[in-house]
């Protein structure tokens, strides 16, 4: 696609994070299927608010059934008022309003032959065998898919039809494997070499490449697709080049996806083959009866009456992803069958429904959960107090869970929602709880309310706060110390990781959730029971990479130093450099303070081809002109000039090797989009930072630059120090670049101030500037050039999420609830889960136990303190000491925030008994120059052993006051 055009065809803005899973023209498949759902009760409804919420592009509800108090505890769009009617009318006006984009219609009749014929996809729930048998055998004569999704209490089961010859386009949801060429031989085969950065294990024999952007040998760009044979060198055997040109430079070789077909048999032939086979038999003949585990049958048996919303959740999240697959031929269906149980939610030692009338209905809406649990189960889960931390797309689905189930909807119950973002347009796709009449309004008070309307008897109280070092006043002793156990929905490592250490501070139960694309996690931290929360180590690096200032500027070789370089001009160019010039009378100082990459960008804007404010679009269209050529032409001759492309090392190797990719200038075409493109996002955000008009027109911008002359190369020279390096303290600049700079300043400084601008992910302009100033950047040096979706997903930090993911980690966290909130459960009942909806992949184990470490005769885990009250009156540090040692019978040294209460190594004994003798409080005022803050209960001293070398991590001393 052009990269100036977007499609007219789909909102990207509303549906731009399943994007990035789905692509677009799965997307458009999506918004072109029609879908028949019949059934809605609890799975129904979870079906159908995901492909309301991702954009399927009709919907048909079919449920004649009235409904009934039993329904509540599931069905989120059902409340009291709608006891008696139709399931699917009641349903349909809360469901229409998800997503304005989507038809949602009711069919009022029979499912018929004929009506089946007019859907791409049917899915049946809470339907009879004999009726599944009928559909699905009309649908499989018709080539019409075909699924049937069910719980029955903590039971759950789905089934996939999508006929003898169904092909899916692309399997998988990972992005092709693009990678840098280095060299590629003439031969048979031909031989191409890869770049040292490339990873080439990535790709397997067999696979399927094509190629673009080479340079000499052009007849292997845009080429059919060659399969490729892996080397144990790392090399690519590509087949046949004898014939081709001599290879030059550059370009890159993408893997090409292949299609794979699926043959599923239809319904009424499994239960043939069922029926077909003999007798089943247990061990030397005995009858299966005499091996079933009657007590497990039992169980199943006896919850099966009940309907829990958790459950609805994981289920009908996948078989929303099944109905997605069958109509944009998306990722691997499932092998026909999935069947689910959470029979771990059950005591594991008691008798299960010692008494039945517990679990009779009540006609209250928790009448589907109270059938498998209990009414005195039912009580519990009211009176709990929970904090949920973030009410994005996973907060969202289990506030909504909350509400259902009732955690804290009575007495003294109630559940705190905190988050400090506000609703964006871009939240809708997959947040359930918002509506686009909450754009700008805070998420947590948006949410809040939100659950009210599914539960009114929930107690929700909202927090625009963020939990981290700065609001510990808010979020301390005195609120935890209510709080019965957290949920965790975050979407970073960072905060998930604060978050933990607070659960493990003050002894909370932690569910902690996450998704990114088709990948979900679901696990729970229990106090002594479990581990803690530990961040995957690969992911948490990934979050705080960075990549060195001189690799960036002078020498990229990843598509991803092109970016880091594109998003650090934007914020030099556009942020900081109007920063600069608002603080002019500062300007020495301040420029003293900055980088080298820094101070060269200030003189970029004070010191190009304008050498006063822009007065008029035409002059803001010749400052873009001449960023373009300072960045991609005058400012590589420079670099050559510096390191010619024949430049060899005092060692013999060849500067320019390696990572090292010899640059190359590039001649600007207004004809050309890219260089389009650059030029007029990069004069708007000109305009706009000076407070000027400017302009969308691409016609007229075109016309306007045949007029303009391109700069002279002496405008731009002042910008370069002779050796490309930069002072980083203005002091150390030159007399005449000194007064140079200063002068430009002074002039600028002239007028209103200028309106920094921050990057936004969701601004076209600023995108369009990044994604354009990295593509140019890597047609420079031969690099793989990222297109505008990976530039936004990228630079924008954006993690690709869909609805379905989302609901069924929020399910897989709900079920984990039931047993952190019953009675003490061993850790055998807990469960970690893990999913793939693209590979159909599902894994959930029991967690680890909490690590044991050992120091002499002493054990602990993460979850132990040693526990010190101050008293009265008050402790001595001596005191203190002794009461610990009594405890553990070891000498310890004793800190706080890093520095040392007592500390006998170095220390005078006059200075060791000043110490001793003084109270502890009056110690840390001395010490730390900080004061207990309101409401804070405990301090929390660390310990060290004196006398020994190895690094020991001694549970934290919590000295109560």
């Amino acid at each position: 696609m052009d990269v100036l055009e977007t499609s007219k065809l789909l909102d990207e803005e509303l549906y731009s994070r399943q994007l990035y899973v789905l692509g677009l023209p799965a997307m458009q498949r999506i918004q072109r299927a029609k879908v028949l759902l019949s059934g809605l009760q609890g799975v129904g409804a979870e079906v159908a608010k995901n492909l309301v919420l991702m954009g399927v592009g009709s919907l048909t509800l079919h449920d004649p059934h009235p409904t009934c108090w039993s329904d509540l505890s599931a069905q989120f769009f059902l409340s009291e008022q709608d006891l008696g009617r139709s399931r699917a009318e009641a349903s349909q006006e809360l469901l229409a309003k998800l997503n304005g984009a989507v038809q949602v219609c009711i069919h009022t009749g029979d499912i018929t032959e004929d009506l089946l014929l007019d859907f791409q996809v049917v899915v049946l729930t809470a339907s009879e065998l004999q009726e599944q048998l009928k559909v699905g055998t009309i649908c499989h004569k018709h080539g019409v898919c075909f699924l049937v999704a069910d719980t029955r209490g903590l039971v759950g089961q789905l089934f996939c039809d999508f006929g003898e010859d169904f092909t899916v386009q692309d399997p998988t949801e990972a992005e092709p494997l693009v990678a840098a060429i280095q060299h590629i031989s003439q031969g048979s085969p031909g031989i191409l070499t890869l770049r040292e950065e490339a990873d080439a294990h990535r790709f397997n024999n067999g696979d399927l490449v094509t190629f673009s952007g080479i340079e000499g040998m052009v007849e292997l760009n845009g080429c059919a697709p060659r399969p490729l044979h892996v080397q144990r060198d790392g090399t690519l055997e590509i087949g046949d080049t004898t014939t081709f040109s001599h290879y030059l430079r550059g370009g890159a070789v993408t893997e090409v996806k292949r299609p794979k077909t699926v043959s599923h048999v239809d319904a009424e032939m499994v239960v043939d083959l069922a029926q077909a086979l003999e007798s089943l038999k247990g061990t030397e003949g005995e009858p299966l009866e005499e091996q079933l585990d009657k007590a497990l049958v039992r169980r199943v048996a006896l919850s099966s009456a009940g309907g829990l919303s958790p459950m609805a959740a994981v289920l009908g999240a996948v078989a929303a992803q099944e109905v997605l697959k069958a109509v944009s031929k998306k990722f691997m269906p499932l092998d026909q069958w999935l069947y689910f149980d959470a029979l771990d939610c059950l005591p594991e030692d008691e008798e299960p429904f010692p008494n039945p009338e517990d679990y009779a209905p009540r006609d209250c809406r928790y009448d589907g959960q109270i059938a498998v649990f209990g009414a005195g189960f039912q009580e519990k889960l009211s009176h709990q107090r929970y904090l949920l931390v973030g009410a994005g797309a996973i907060g969202c689905e289990l506030l909504k869970g909350f509400a259902l189930v009732g955690l804290g909807a009575g007495g003294s119950g109630g559940v705190t929602v905190a988050d400090m973002d506000h609703v964006e347009r871009s939240n809708l796709s997959r947040q359930f709880l918002f509506r686009p009449q909450d754009f700008g309004r805070p998420k947590a008070e948006v949410a809040a309310e939100a659950a009210r309307r599914l539960n009114s008897d929930l107690q929700v109280t909202p927090l625009t706060y963020q939990l981290d070092l700065t609001t510990e006043h808010i979020y301390g002793d005195n609120f935890f110390s209510s709080v019965d156990g957290v949920a965790a929905a975050l979407d970073s490592f960072q905060a998930r990781r604060y978050v933990a250490a607070r659960c493990t501070h003050y002894l909370k139960p932690l569910l902690e959730a996450g998704t990114k694309g088709t990948l979900g996690s679901a696990c729970v931290f229990i106090p002594h029971v479990t581990e803690d929360y530990r961040a995957p180590a690969s992911a948490a690096a990934s979050e705080d990479a960075s990549y060195p200032v001189c690799t960036v500027r002078h020498f990229p070789s990843t598509t991803e130093h092109t970016l880091q370089w594109a998003r650090d001009e934007f914020e030099g160019l556009f942020h900081l450099s109007a920063e600069t010039v608002n603080c002019h009378q500062q300007a020495l100082t301040s420029l003293a303070h900055l980088d080298e990459s820094q101070v060269l960008t200030v003189q970029q804007v004070v010191l190009g081809v304008l050498r006063q404010r822009p007065q008029t679009w035409r002059d803001c269209v010749l400052w873009a002109l001449g960023q373009w050529q300072l960045c991609f032409h005058y400012g590589i001759t420079q670099l050559l000039s510096r390191f010619p492309p024949d430049k060899v090392l005092e060692n013999g190797t060849r500067f320019w090797s390696g990572p090292k990719q010899c640059p190359r200038p590039l001649e600007f075409d207004a004809s050309q989009d890219t260089h389009l493109l650059y030029v007029l996002a990069a004069a708007n955000l000109y305009a706009q930072m000076h407070g000027l008009p400017g302009s969308r027109d691409q016609t007229v911008l075109r016309r306007l630059l045949k007029l303009l002359p391109l700069p002279d190369p002496q405008d731009l020279a002042p910008i370069f120090s002779s050796d490309l390096k930069l002072a980083s303290a203005y002091a150390e600049f030159g007399p005449e670049q000194s007064k140079q700079l200063h002068e430009a300043l002074e002039i600028w400084t002239v007028g209103p101030p200028l309106e920094p601008l921050t990057f936004e992910k969701d601004n076209d302009f600023h995108v369009d500037f990044v994604a354009a100033a990295a593509s140019l950047r890597a047609q420079n040096y031969g690099i793989p050039p990222a297109d505008r979706t990976k530039t936004k997903r990228i630079v924008g930090q954006i993690t690709p999420a869909i609805a379905t993911t989302t609901a069924a980690v929020a399910g897989l966290v709900g079920l984990e609830l039931y047993k952190v909130v019953g009675s003490p459960r061993p850790r055998s009942a807990f469960r970690h889960s893990y999913l793939n909806l693209a590979e159909n992949y599902f894994s959930r184990w029991v967690p680890h136990a909490p690590a044991i470490q050992k120091f002499h005769h002493w054990k602990w885990t993460c979850w132990d303190r040693l526990e010190v009250p101050a008293g009265q009156p008050e402790r001595t540090l001596e005191s203190l000491l002794a009461h610990v040692q009594k405890l553990n019978g070891l000498r310890v040294r004793m800190l706080l925030h890093g520095k040392a209460l007592l500390y006998s190594a170095g220390w005078s004994p006059e200075k060791q008994d000043q110490h001793l003798s003084r109270r502890v409080t009056d110690l840390v005022l001395e010490v730390t120059r900080q004061v207990p803050k309101p409401g804070q209960r405990v301090l929390v001293l660390e310990l060290s052993y004196e006398g020994e070398k190895e690094d020991v991590t001694f549970p934290p001393l919590h000295y109560k006051l």
